[in-house]
């Protein structure tokens, strides 16, 4: 669980980079893309050319909900529940996925973030973003 010092972190560092939203959305999807192509499985509609339209658009979208979680962490559940069910239902995204962008969502952080992506800050996001995966995946049980 995220302790009142992870939220700290978490709102100071987004702070930082919430103007590039769009930015970090797109350089996430593009390395998860790359190091993980399996998962371009998902998106057999998108041009997946790094900066592409397609891909600016998720990422920003991505990045919206992730905004939108970090300001309701309380009820994050319910928050993401739509989201849970698109990708469970309709999307049927394997939720090792949202582990994987995960990961590469913190390696857009630290490349932004710099000296201020330390340990501290490293560990808030990685259980913030795991709490998103596994809400997320709620639905596949």
């Amino acid at each position: 669980m995220l302790t009142t010092e992870d939220r700290r972190i978490l709102k100071q560092s987004w702070d930082k980079v919430s103007s590039i939203q769009e930015e970090l959305g797109c350089e996430s999807l593009t390395r998860m893309f790359v190091v993980y192509p399996t998962s371009k499985t998902y998106f057999p509609h998108f041009d997946l050319s790094p900066g592409s339209a397609n891909i600016r658009g998720h990422g920003k979208k991505v990045m919206k909900a992730l905004e939108d979680a970090l300001n309701n962490l309380d009820h994050i559940h319910e928050n993401l529940a739509e989201l849970s069910n698109l990708h469970a239902y309709n999307l049927r995204v394997d939720p090792v996925n949202f582990r994987l962008l995960g990961r590469c969502i913190q390696v857009s952080l630290a490349t932004h973030l710099k000296s201020d992506f330390n340990a501290q800050t490293y560990a808030a996001w990685d259980k913030f973003l795991s709490c998103v995966g596994d809400v997320l995946a709620e639905k596949y049980r």
